[in-house]
């Protein structure tokens, strides 16, 4: 249905007189202006049972937008992250990625398809033309601004159409959830895991070269020896992690050069134990110097006194390294008395 056959009073008010003016071309003015085309009015300007249709079509896209968020968060709580699907022809993927994807690319396209549709079948569509006035904007200008500011939201209905209004509000109101919701990607809370280690009272000192138990006499006076948890086995799936808060390393010094009172109690016959974790950034700590009894951080120079409670003498590192109190069980073996007293590693937000 065309506007030609409408009668002229049932076609919509407007600025149609823009439409079909033009400027005939003469010897002064070679270059007229061929003005606009005659406007076309849509079935929707002319039939209000077609603009309730377009309505209730951006409603649904807006709605489906709000039920596709909302899946994007059960999706996020409801699916393991370790469970995966296949797809064709993506092949094996993860399950929650690829309903989180789904959901929100939903979500969001409806919102764009409904904001689209909503433009092209019931908001004007009449083009204007305006000329050039000067950046400075003169009170005529302002006005002129506001009119078309209260103008522009009076044809697209906004305030009349208040399905589309509500659902709208809805669909913009819900999809920022998904962001929040990725939050929780970020991985879990730390809670209080920092704080302890593998070691505990009874847990024996194990060599990280020969993966056997440490006896006093295989830590000779000036060495340096490596050692992990007894149980903590390479092959387990959070060896890793488990070693970035248990690593140890082990040294030998005569009773009569420890400085420190409670590291010389905390020691067996001058073997001292201590986080080989820098409190920097976390590096491991392995370039040790015999004659003064410091070792060294490799990735920022921090040095630390084992003769004095680990204590920093250079470098950027906050704390000593923590201590691991040590003695001997009933076969000779090397044991731990407990676990660090303080978290091992940099300073973070909940050291106390």
């Amino acid at each position: 249905m065309s506007s030609q056959d409408i009668p002229e009073e049932n076609l919509p008010a407007g600025r149609d007189h823009a439409h079909g003016a033009v400027d005939v071309a003469d010897h002064e003015n070679p270059f007229a202006n061929p003005g606009l085309p005659p406007h076309e009015h849509r079935i929707q300007d002319i039939d209000e049972r077609a603009a309730k249709r377009s309505e209730r079509v951006v409603a649904l896209l807006f709605t489906v937008s709000m039920l596709a968020t909302i899946g994007f968060i059960a999706a996020y709580l409801a699916i393991p992250n370790d469970k995966s699907i296949f797809v064709f022809p993506l092949g094996h993927i993860s399950a929650m990625n690829f309903a989180l994807g789904l959901t929100l690319g939903i979500a969001l396209f409806c919102i764009g398809a409904g904001a689209v549709h909503w433009a092209r079948t019931l908001m004007s569509d009449v083009e204007v033309a305006d000329d050039r006035h000067p950046i400075e904007a003169s009170p005529e200008v302002r006005a002129k601004v506001h009119d078309d500011f209260r103008l522009g939201a009076k044809e697209s209905a906004l305030g009349r159409r208040k399905l589309i209004r509500n659902t709208m509000f809805g669909a913009l109101a819900l999809v920022p959830l998904s962001g929040v919701m990725l939050l929780g990607g970020l991985g879990p809370a730390p809670g209080t895991k920092l704080r302890h280690t593998l070691w505990a009272k009874n847990k024996r000192l194990v060599n990280m070269n020969t993966n056997q138990p440490l006896r006093p006499e295989d830590i000779a006076v000036g060495s340096l020896t490596f050692a992990k948890p007894d149980g903590l086995e390479e092959r387990a799936e959070d060896f890793q992690d488990q070693m970035a808060k248990a690593a140890l390393m082990i040294v030998r010094l005569q009773p009569g050069n420890i400085k420190d009172k409670r590291e010389l109690d905390w020691s067996h016959e001058g073997i001292v134990a201590f986080s080989k974790i820098c409190t920097h950034v976390g590096c491991p700590i392995s370039l040790y110097e015999q004659q003064t009894h410091h070792v060294l951080c490799p990735c920022h120079q921090s040095t630390f006194d084992l003769s004095d409670g680990a204590r920093v003498i250079f470098g950027p590192a906050g704390h000593p390294l923590p201590q691991l109190r040590i003695g001997v069980d009933s076969e000779g073996y090397l044991q731990a008395l407990g676990d660090f007293e303080e978290p091992v590693g940099p300073a973070f937000w909940e050291r106390g």
